[in-house]
């Protein structure tokens, strides 16, 4: 449909500013061009280039960033034309990644997906890249001086691969340790700034970054939450997703969104404020399909319904509206978690002796108790409740 690519087109515009002010730039002036084909040289027809070169000159621009990837000739040439640094929309992305990842993990996934990204880049590039700078793509990676030479890169490049592969074994063996002790997991998706780190702050009453910007949250977090019935959980804040994510940024950072394949249960935070929440969903629930996490179950959850200026048809079912800031909306959500899990799960009714008190704590720890009462003439308690159908406590119920 022609409507919603020009819909689509305008949202990625108006992201790619947002991107350029997370980056610390200012936009000065946006200019776009409407042609069949892309030149395959400059990727802009010659009357384009001359007038973007007017307004370089003009308003004494620094910076040029292009909203699509550019091939490296293309960058190449728009460079020389233009007389002014270049950058496209990948290497914007990439810069915030570099300025944002803490843990040692992200700087390393970072720092791989700038290289790959680069290598064929490098070429008549040598200056430009051989040292660090303050302003937007100018972030190396890692070191003060990135040596121009492609084998050097392609050692670089091998280096952090096999570091990560460490890192990725670990991973695995702290999600392994995670599925033995049974913990039941939940993962908050969504797109960037739609307030996942908000929500995840209040949810478990801890402290992560929250900012008003594209991908204040780069490292995932993951937290013990307890639900009202007093069912505890594991809860992890994700990397936000965001329109054409640079594939080896996905590739880089495939460890860490396998967090998002390895939950029981995702709640996808949208900003239902957002007049592009539609487009934004579409992204998310891609991403998702791509990392094969279409199957786990999903919440979609509105948030930021106090700033709603007209009524919202939600896209996806269950969902719920709330306002993370709002106490009673954060009660809602997680009733709501609690009455879907109870749907999915199975429902058991067990006696216990006074003497098996482990089991009940295990049971009002790992299940979803509804009534607990004590039988004095039986000397029993009387649990009903609810419980993963593959849970380890599946066979005492048998028995």
């Amino acid at each position: 449909m022609p409507d919603d690519n020009e819909h689509r087109f305008k949202s990625s515009l108006k992201e790619l500013a947002a991107l350029s002010d997370t980056a610390g730039g200012e936009v000065k002036e946006v200019v776009t061009q409407n042609r069949q084909h892309i030149h395959p040289a400059f990727y802009l027809g010659e009357g384009k280039i001359n007038e973007i070169k007017r307004l370089v000159d003009e308003l004494e621009i620094d910076l040029v960033i292009s909203n699509d990837e550019l091939s490296p000739g293309q960058l190449r040439n728009l460079n020389d034309r233009l007389e002014t640094p270049i950058i496209d929309r990948s290497q914007l992305i990439l810069d915030i990644f570099a300025k944002r990842a803490h843990t040692k993990e992200g700087q390393m996934q970072v720092e791989l997906a700038q290289l790959e990204y680069m290598l064929p880049r490098l070429h008549g590039k040598g200056i430009e890249l051989s040292r660090l700078g303050g302003g937007i793509g100018t972030r190396g990676p890692g070191e003060t001086k990135l040596e121009t030479d492609q084998r050097h890169i392609r050692r670089r490049i091998q280096d952090i691969k096999r570091r990560l592969k460490i890192v990725v074994k670990q991973r695995d063996q702290y999600r392994k340790r995670r599925r033995t002790n049974e913990a039941f997991q939940l993962a908050i998706v969504g797109y960037t700034n739609a307030g996942k780190s908000t929500l995840f702050n209040r949810l478990t009453e801890s402290k992560s970054l929250e900012e008003d910007q594209l991908f204040a949250t780069l490292d995932p977090l993951t937290r013990k939450i307890r639900l009202p019935s007093g069912f505890q959980a594991l809860i992890t804040d994700t990397v936000g997703f965001l329109q054409e994510l640079p594939t080896t940024l996905i590739a880089a950072f495939r460890s860490t969104l396998e967090e998002v394949t390895e939950a029981d249960f995702i709640l996808h935070v949208v900003d239902a404020s957002n007049p592009d929440n539609e487009q934004q969903q579409n992204t998310v629930i891609e991403l998702l399909n791509e990392l094969d996490a279409q199957n786990v179950p999903i919440l979609t959850v509105y948030n930021k319904k106090d700033l709603l200026k007209r009524e919202l048809i939600p896209m996806h079912y269950p969902y719920i509206f709330i306002s993370a800031f709002n106490e009673d909306s954060l009660q809602e959500l997680v009733e709501k978690i609690e009455s879907l899990l109870k749907e999915e799960w199975d429902n058991f009714i067990i006696e216990l002796k006074p003497s098996e008190g482990q089991l009940l704590n295990r049971l009002e720890n790992e299940t979803i108790i509804n009534d607990k009462s004590f039988d004095e003439n039986a000397n029993r308690y009387i649990i009903k409740g609810y419980m993963q159908t593959n849970h380890p406590l599946q066979h005492i119920l048998k028995e």
